[in-house]
Formats: C-alpha cells, sequence, structure tokens
C-alpha cells in the first residue's frame, strides 16, 4: 500500500494543500501551532472516518467556510484507487473514486494508517478512558468493520441509559430489549478485542524488552470487568449470556445512578512491569518505552496479517523521548520500508528516519510548502 497523492481543502487551518509523497519519508517541520498535526489529522481522517483529536466534525472545518475535503489516491495491490471525505454541516460523506462509498467496508478497502502522537506516550499513566481508545484504535486497524461494530454498541449504551435515568418507573421489558442488542453488540467487541490483544502482546513484550532498560518483563493485557467465565475461550454467544447476566446483577445499581455500569465501555487495559502496576510503578522513561513498544508491534502485526506495512504518522513524537530511545524508533522506521510522515518543530531529531528521496515540507500559518529531498529545511 502507497499513497500517491493527497489533497487538503480547508481543513483545520489548512485552506488548500496539494501533495506527492515521498514514498518512504515525508518530514513535516515548523513551529506549533502552524498545522502540522492539522496535515496528519487530515491524513488520518481519511484512511479512518475518525478524527484524530477533535471531539466534533464541525471542529475539522476551517474557520469561515462551510465544509472540508481530504482526497487520496492510493496503490493497492497493484491497482490505483482514490477515496475522499467531505465534511459540512456536522456529517460527513465518503467518496470511492468519485462516487458514494456503498459501505464502510468498500470504503476501507485495505487502507490501514496507525498514528503516533504524544498523548499516546501519557496512556499508561492516564485514565481507562485513554487506555480502551488506544486500544480501539488498533483494534480498528486490524479489523476495519470494529468501526460500524462499535458505533452499533454505541447507539444501544445511549438508548439504555436514557432508559436508566428514567428510573425505576421504566417498564423492564424495554430494557430488556436493550440487553439483549447491548449484549450481542458487546461480545463482539470483546471478541475484537480479545484477538487483537492476543496477536500483539506478544509482540509488544518482546519489543519493550530490547528498549525498556530492565530486567522487568512487561505484560499486556486485557479482561472485561464484571464478567464471569473463561474469557480467554468463551465464544461469542457464551460472552453475549454472560454479558446479560452481568447487566440483570447490576440493574439496580444501574437505575439508581442512572448510567449503565458494566461493558466494553468500562473496561480497562492492563498493563504491568515485573508484575506490579506501570502506572504505579514504572518511570515515565519505562511508561513511554511500554507504549513504544505497543506501537512497534501494532506496526509489525498489520504487516504478518494483512502482507503490507501500513501507512505511519507521528506527531512530533520524537521530541517527547529520550535521544536513545528516539533513535530506536527512527532506525526501525528507516529499516521497516514503511511510508512514512512526521511532524517535528526540529528537523535534526527525525534524520535518522530520512531517506535520499525524502521530502521535506515546511508548514506556517496553513501553508504547506514542499522543500524538496534536499537537507532539512529550517521552521
Amino acid at each position: 500500500m502507497r499513497l500517491l497523492a493527497l489533497q487538503v481543502q480547508d481543513f483545520r487551518n489548512l485552506p488548500q494543500v496539494q501533495l506527492s509523497p515521498s514514498p518512504h519519508s515525508t518530514i513535516a517541520v515548523g513551529q506549533n501551532g502552524q498545522g502540522k498535526t492539522n496535515l496528519l489529522e487530515a491524513l488520518y481522517f481519511l484512511a479512518t472516518l475518525k478524527p484524530l483529536r477533535a471531539g466534533r466534525l464541525s471542529e475539522l472545518v476551517r474557520w469561515g467556510t462551510k465544509s472540508a475535503l481530504v482526497t487520496g489516491r492510493f496503490l493497492l495491490k497493484g491497482a490505483e484507487r482514490e477515496i475522499s471525505v467531505e465534511v459540512g454541516g456536522g456529517t460527513r460523506q465518503a467518496f470511492v473514486d468519485g462516487k458514494k462509498a456503498p459501505s464502510l467496508e468498500e470504503y476501507f478497502g485495505g487502507v490501514s494508517v496507525v498514528a503516533f502522537t504524544p498523548d499516546d506516550l501519557e496512556v499508561i499513566k492516564g485514565g481507562p478512558d485513554a487506555r480502551r481508545s488506544f486500544l480501539d484504535r488498533a483494534v480498528f486497524n486490524r479489523f476495519p468493520a470494529f468501526l460500524r461494530e462499535s458505533r452499533e454498541y454505541a447507539r444501544a449504551l445511549k438508548n439504555r441509559n436514557r432508559l436508566l435515568r428514567e428510573g425505576h418507573a421504566v417498564e423492564a421489558a424495554y430494557l430488556e430489549a436493550y440487553d439483549e442488542t447491548l449484549a450481542k453488540a458487546g461480545a463482539r467487541i470483546y471478541a475484537r478485542r480479545r484477538a487483537l490483544m492476543a496477536e500483539l502482546a506478544p509482540r509488544a513484550q518482546a519489543t519493550f524488552a530490547s528498549i525498556g532498560r530492565t530486567v522487568d518483563p512487561a505484560t499486556y493485557g486485557y479482561h472485561p470487568s464484571h464478567l464471569g467465565g473463561d474469557f480467554a475461550t468463551a465464544d461469542e454467544p457464551t460472552l453475549a449470556a454472560a454479558l446479560r447476566e452481568s447487566l440483570n446483577e447490576r440493574l439496580r445499581r444501574d437505575l439508581d445512578r442512572g448510567f449503565t455500569s458494566v461493558g466494553p465501555h468500562a473496561d480497562d487495559v492492563s498493563v504491568t512491569l515485573g508484575g506490579r502496576s506501570a502506572r504505579a510503578y514504572a518511570s515515565q522513561g519505562q511508561q513511554r518505552a511500554l507504549v513504544l513498544g505497543w506501537k512497534i508491534a501494532e506496526i509489525e502485526n498489520l504487516e504478518a496479517a494483512m502482507g503490507f506495512l501500513p501507512l505511519l504518522l507521528l506527531d512530533d513524537v520524537s521530541s517527547e523521548l529520550d535521544p536513545e530511545r528516539n533513535a530506536y524508533l527512527m532506525s526501525y522506521l528507516a529499516k521497516s520500508g514503511a511510508q512514512v510522515f512526521l511532524t517535528t518543530t526540529d528537523g535534526s531529531l527525525v534524520r535518522g528516519a530520512a531517506a535520499e528521496d525524502t521530502l521535506w515540507l515546511s508548514v506556517h500559518a496553513g501553508e504547506v510548502v514542499a522543500r524538496g529531498t534536499e537537507a532539512s529545511p529550517s521552521p
């Protein structure tokens, strides 16, 4: 998979961008607040239909304009394919080769992207929400249908919570109907997360062992809270039955509190170092190494599963890593053969990932200017 061309119009602070990226490294250099991350988010949004940072779609549209458009032309298995996403009026529309995409599966069609941001480096010491989002981004990359499946679960959860807020007067039959939908959709999310963790965790642990600077082994795990039975081997009907049982057991508590307290939306990812909570006991450097190990494992896992490397997006990560681990990451990127987009305020931090055909970009006040494949330009 390779991105051949990218067009961005009225996305965030970017009025108009047209690029022919390097097949290896494209590096955007500029000061903070100029639009480097917006360029990466446009590409991430194109490949996933999900914002990288924005809470609302309206935030993606440049101030004073009505809509934003991002278009990419990809080479996939020897054939060229164009996908586009337009945002306006709080909604998005996806297109394949100029026509409205008939389904999410048709839109994605093999396009895959892994993003790595400074926020990711804080995920270990953050709250469960951050770790769930971190996990689910990886699940989506591995199983694109997860976007549709997670939306189905979110709709059922929203409706059940609405009924719970009505209190004990709500009809039990209504709740039971949503419990059934929630249990089936939740079981699918459980299964997707479990499958991803089974593939990814051993790779992440092996990578951490080489960069963690400690003899303590790392472990990455996921087990739903308040779910009985053997999670590791249970099939989806069994998982659904277990979730229905948990929903029923906690119904009185949920009615009192007005929200659903059990399900995939309430789970956490466990990360330990030497058998102890990495959140509580790992140093900041070790926590970041744990995240770096996860991201490298995700890349390797996608290559093993799909037969090609995903597009890699790294947003000013080098400035947050210590020199040794940054050098490891840059060396890994250079050797991987993947197509990489990096942003930085200092080109010297990412020179290790550069190749002879690296495309250097200068970003200032929403203007993206290609500086060619010569030495890194000043921001």
